[in-house]
């Protein structure tokens, strides 16, 4: 009996099962090592983070050292890279952190990260629709006269974001990379006319100086500037998508990581330059998230300054994109391995992209967006706008839960590797694993400590320990799962974290 296109089917190559031209494996060799370091980078959404996040730290925390933050930040996650790219060339599969933790930790761990995953990575995408459709609004009414509201832009581009996310990998790469590099090249710009131009106190180094690093804020900057960073950790769910995944993955990380933390340091210290190092806090408190423009515009003029504002909505885009690619890569994972419904886990026929799970992101964030919209009672300079809110509670939410899961793959890798009787031969690695982990569990401690200052709320704001609490619930239902599965449908848990393998396996045990 003979079957079309459109039946079920397993591969001759590599045991892959079809239904209806959708395949429950991602694409391979869609990805070489540019268009994977390309579409991890643009998560960091660099021109955001030296526009907004840098500016609000200086502003908030008053802490002149920020500079030497990054510097900080990158020796720890440099560390944790260590062992995660090891881990890397172990397991492959979309699921990346979750698949970690349960091959160190085990299903029902694996399950409780899978869930914090979803929701952490999901919060970071949607908190950026708040941002993005405040200065699309901004720019319209600036530079074309036409005045509306913020989440009309905001759903555009989640409904653009969404059709991105069902074309080829390969395709989005592309899009990625073009808005990212061209965002690098004008802060690179900027940062040289800095040096050229200085402020009064001319080219110092004290923004460097450890003794910048003291008092109450510091704690809380590190949030701030670790959130800078979030996109390099995701170069494992691309790994199905590579042609080496052993090779690719832990060169990117590496380039990432190191690329972040120079690009970053010295964009933050071209800050202080500009303004001088007395003159920065002040000043960013004074111009707030137009500290960067204002610098610009005395500098580069309002040409420059002009392109630097499209630039700044476009880079956010790209974050949007990359943000989006992820999440739906996650939902493959579970769909595949039983911790979401079954039609997730198929990727749509002619791209090869996990169209269901990108639609599930789509949703969920047009959703979210037109529940914030509705709320949205006061004018969009209003502090208390929930545009604003949108941007600063999930994008926290979205960071702690990235910060819980690094820690936990840190363990996780520690665990693996001397379950595997490696501990010898991996030594050094399980070192750097264990320092970077005790560290991202103090920054952990430290963001829920001062989760308050960081989305903007009083100190007996119950915003403190509810925002926090919903990536505790998203660990506890995940983890529930995890014992139900275990209990109830023990081959599903046994599958958690093993990806293609568990369908290789179940072709050997059919055969």
């Amino acid at each position: 009996m003979t079957t079309d296109s459109s039946s079920t089917s397993t591969s001759a190559a590599g045991g892959i099962s079809t239904f209806k031209g959708q395949e429950r494996a991602l694409r391979a060799d869609r990805l070489g090592t540019g268009g994977l370091l390309l579409s991890v980078l643009a998560a960091t959404a660099p021109l955001m983070v030296v526009a907004g996040v840098m500016p609000t730290t200086f502003a908030v925390m008053g802490i002149v050292g920020q500079p030497l933050l990054f510097v900080v930040l990158g020796v720890v996650l440099i560390l944790f890279s260590i062992g995660y790219a090891e881990m890397s060339r172990h397991v492959h599969n979309a699921g990346a952190f979750y698949a970690y933790i349960s091959r160190g930790l085990g299903g029902t761990a694996g399950a409780g990260a899978a869930l914090v995953a979803l929701v952490a990575y999901n919060a970071l995408q949607i908190g950026i629709y708040g941002i993005f459709g405040f200065e699309v609004s901004g720019l319209l009414a600036t530079y074309a006269e036409v005045e509306i509201a913020w989440w009309i832009p905001a759903l555009v581009a989640a409904l653009a974001v969404g059709l991105l996310g069902w074309l080829k990998i390969d395709v989005n790469a592309r899009v990625l990379g073009v808005l990212l590099v061209i965002e690098v090249l004008l802060v690179v710009i900027f940062d040289v006319a800095v040096l050229a131009d200085p402020g009064k106190e001319g080219l110092s180094l004290h923004a460097f100086n450890p003794d910048t690093l003291t008092g109450a804020g510091v704690g809380t900057a590190l949030c701030f500037c670790i959130a800078a960073f979030l996109g390099f950790e995701q170069a494992p769910v691309y790994a199905e998508e590579t042609s080496r995944p052993h090779v690719l993955v832990p060169r990117v990380m590496f380039l990432a990581v190191g690329g972040v933390a120079v690009f970053f340091a010295l964009s933050s210290w071209a800050l202080t330059v500009a303004t001088g190092p007395a003159a920065i806090v002040g000043t960013a408190q004074e111009q707030s998230a137009g500290l960067l423009f204002f610098l610009t515009e005395s500098r580069l003029g309002g040409t420059f300054t002009d392109v630097l504002h499209v630039l700044f909505v476009t880079g956010m885009f790209a974050a949007l994109l990359s943000f989006h690619n992820v999440v739906a890569r996650y939902a493959f994972a579970m769909g595949r391995e039983g911790l979401l419904p079954a039609a997730f886990g198929r990727t749509s026929g002619t791209s090869g992209a996990p169209g269901t799970g990108s639609l599930l992101q789509t949703v969920v964030a047009v959703v979210v967006v037109a529940a914030f919209a509705i709320a949205d009672d006061k004018p969009a300079g209003d502090p208390t706008a929930p545009v604003l809110h949108l941007f600063t509670w999930f994008g926290n939410i979205g960071a702690l839960g990235v910060i819980v899961l690094m820690a936990a793959a840190s363990l996780s890798v520690v665990v693996f590797f001397v379950r595997r009787g490696a501990a010898g031969a991996q030594a050094w690695r399980l070192v750097t694993s264990s320092l970077a982990g005790l560290a991202l569990l103090v920054i952990a401690g430290y963001t829920v400590k001062d989760f308050e200052v960081l989305v903007g709320a009083g100190p007996d704001s119950s915003l403190s320990w509810i925002l926090p609490g919903i990536i505790g619930l998203a660990l506890a239902a995940g983890l529930v799962l995890g014992l139900v599965l275990r209990a109830r449908a023990p081959e599903k848990h046994a599958r958690i974290g093993l990806g293609n393998e568990a369908f290789q396996l179940d072709k050997a045990a059919s055969s």
